[in-house]
């Protein structure tokens, strides 16, 4: 009877741990060196250095290279303001606009700002506030932990691992990542970005 039953725990065990083995491997969006696999949209000029990936100057957005539609991504983030106040944004299934490739991301943005009520953790729209956050445990000029998963209509981001907004919609469907630098006087830094491809095969 006792080995019948450790039998099926070790059966058990080795199904649960096939399943994990199954799930998408989290892969490098960011190699911590240069901008390889990024595209620069607009003015903001990006700029690496100790493994950091930098935004500053004028407003634009830098693009990573997957185009995905189910999704998770996830890494270290700190907005800064140098004059004025900062505004950033991690972009997901977002795509530069057809008629004017350097404005505003067609998709959606994990908010990544201090100074406004739809704050850090905020789910946007372009130009428009849409998921709202239940807190907001960041500062100015201090990393933060941001995970953002999509699949199907669902959407949740985590920081620093508490879940901070959930929603549905299914407006934009595949699409690019894409961090933000909003205005002059700010810097937006990141580092330790990486990403899953959800999508079913």
């Amino acid at each position: 009877m006792r080995k019948s039953i450790f039998l099926v725990s070790a059966l058990i065990v080795s199904l649960l741990l096939g399943a994990c083995n199954n799930e998408p491997k989290w892969q490098s969006l960011f190699n911590g060196k240069k901008l390889d696999g990024w595209t620069v949209r607009g003015k903001a000029v990006w700029t690496v250095k100790d493994g950091v990936l930098i935004g500053e100057g004028e407003n634009g957005h830098i693009y990573a290279a997957p185009e995905l539609t189910d999704l998770e991504v996830k890494g270290k983030f700190r907005i800064t303001s140098t004059g004025r106040d900062a505004n950033s944004g991690l972009y997901f299934r977002a795509n530069p606009p057809a008629d004017n490739p350097d404005g505003y991301p067609r998709g959606y943005e994990a908010q990544i700002c201090n100074s406004q009520d739809a704050h850090t953790g905020w789910l946007w729209k372009p130009g428009t506030p849409t998921g709202k956050a239940s807190s907001n445990p960041t500062k100015d000029g201090v990393w933060f932990d941001y995970r953002i998963k999509m699949v199907g209509s669902h959407i949740e981001f985590w920081i620093n691992d508490q879940s901070v907004m959930t929603y549905n919609d299914d407006e934009y469907k595949k699409g690019y990542f894409a961090i933000q630098c909003h205005n002059p006087g700010m810097k937006i830094e990141a580092k330790e970005l990486y990403y899953r491809d959800l999508s079913k095969k």
